[in-house]
């Protein structure tokens, strides 16, 4: 079981998350973090596929890094391009691409967790939508790597929280984990369809924006109380598949960490103790001042 952050170089962390000895080190961002958690998602991947440069950076930050493990984004030139133009052909081969350039030198070096597909709130079901996730799910190394796919829109959903079965079954037939999801309204689907589970928090406050692919606003802060039935189903997932990754992308003033060490802490989960202040603005001053 891993949980983290949905990205990790964010200013507003800093007197949150970050020392603010640390402002201006973000060099040293990453591995202050990887200090904490365990696993972290790559936002970046989804508004551009990374060149050799960065992906060299990854891994040249991340091997020293005992245990850590990072998850990408698919391109938006796949999810919110490619397949909502229903060019399946195309869509695949840009997610082949993706594959080849950063996924597998990431894995070929102990650095991957999953690839997560987030597919537009415009890619609503179908045969022919149906059709273009099968090409695109078709091209990839299912075998190899741990694929998830998040689906934004409700026509997807057979009843309020199971998927449309042929949905299921195809994901079901490349080893592919539907996303479990809390937000936006859309309820959490349970439909278990791979070997590893995927739970993403997006904050209960917004609806989905179809632009940058992620919600509106990031400043949601979950209560205990909010989190609890999910440590149950966590608990369950974990029992059922061997591995379970669960990423908090409400980054803003660092309420996405609070809310990950609260979910470890429901979880019973050993870690590293920090106090995440989300509310305290006053240790930036100086920093803000001076940006």
């Amino acid at each position: 079981m891993l949980i983290g952050c949905s990205g990790w170089s964010y200013e507003d962390w800093i007197g949150r998350f970050y020392p603010v000895a640390l402002a201006r080190k973000k060099e040293e961002w990453l591995r202050y973090y990887a200090s904490f958690f365990t696993t972290v998602e790559v936002n970046s991947t989804f508004h551009r596929a990374p060149n050799e440069i960065l992906v060299n950076g990854w891994i040249r930050k991340g091997k020293p890094l005992s245990g850590f493990e990072y998850s990408f984004k698919m391109p938006r030139a796949v999810t919110h391009e490619a397949m909502v133009a229903m060019e399946g052909d195309k869509a695949s081969i840009e997610a082949t691409a993706f594959e080849e350039t950063c996924i597998r030198p990431l894995a070929e070096n102990g650095l991957l967790g999953a690839v997560l597909l987030q597919l537009s709130p415009s890619f609503a079901s179908g045969d022919n939508a149906l059709n273009v996730l099968e090409t695109v799910l078709a091209s990839l190394d299912t075998e190899r790597y741990r694929y998830a796919v998040e689906f934004r829109h409700r026509s997807w959903l057979d009843g309020r929280t199971t998927l449309d079965p042929d949905a299921s079954r195809l994901l079901s037939s490349y080893n592919v984990a539907t996303v479990q999801v809390d937000g936006a309204g859309f309820r959490p689907v349970q439909d278990v369809t791979a070997d590893h589970a995927y739970v993403r928090f997006h904050g209960r406050d917004r609806e989905w924006s179809d632009e940058d692919g992620q919600r509106a606003g990031q400043d949601y802060l979950y209560t205990e109380d909010e989190l609890r039935p999910w440590a149950d189903v966590i608990e369950r997932l974990d029992g059922k598949v061997e591995d379970v990754r669960v990423y908090f992308t409400n980054n803003g003033w660092a309420r996405g960490a609070k809310n990950a060490f609260q979910m470890m802490d429901l979880l019973s989960m050993p870690h590293r103790q920090k106090e995440v202040h989300v509310q305290d603005q006053a240790t930036l001053g100086a920093y803000l001042m001076h940006k």
